[in-house]
């Protein structure tokens, strides 16, 4: 029971030394185009990053968020990332379609508050056990 207790210890004692946090960018549309992603969105909503062009809005149900969190052990962070970042595209999916929109537009990262708009790739913080996405968008009913 000792050994255990000490083993415990030590491992929540050493969680700071495997802490990490590193936020780096990766490829919208790379991580769009795996299978796992489009087979976990499947169709119906369009989604439009930063500042793309889109179809005419003909109604706008607001703005709604998606914070989504994977576990990173033993994946790479590029796998990790992309795998939050489809759980986070499914949950602005999910809402759209709750709303009765077709599109979700002017997506955005959202990490920890600090929102940034790209075109081309989103923000991912991985650490040594979990990573996440956090996104920002417009839900909306477009022309077409």
């Amino acid at each position: 029971m000792k050994k255990l207790l000490a083993i415990i210890i030590l491992m929540a004692s050493s969680t700071c030394a495997l802490a990490r946090n590193d936020i780096s960018d990766y490829s919208v549309e790379e991580a769009m185009s795996t299978p796992k992603l489009s087979s976990a969105i499947g169709e119906g909503v369009s989604f439009y990053f930063g500042e793309q062009k889109y179809p005419k809005v003909l109604q706008n149900f607001g703005e709604f968020g998606s914070n989504k969190k994977t576990n990173a052990f033993g994946k790479s962070d590029k796998a990790a990332c992309q795998w939050a970042f489809a759980s986070a595209i499914k949950s602005l999916k999910q809402r759209a379609e709750k709303e009765g929109g077709n599109a979700v537009i002017n997506i955005r990262s959202n990490y920890k508050g600090n929102v940034t708009a790209s075109d081309t790739t989103f923000k991912c913080g991985a650490g040594a056990i979990v990573a996440g996405v956090a996104l920002v968008g417009d839900v909306v009913k477009i022309e077409g």
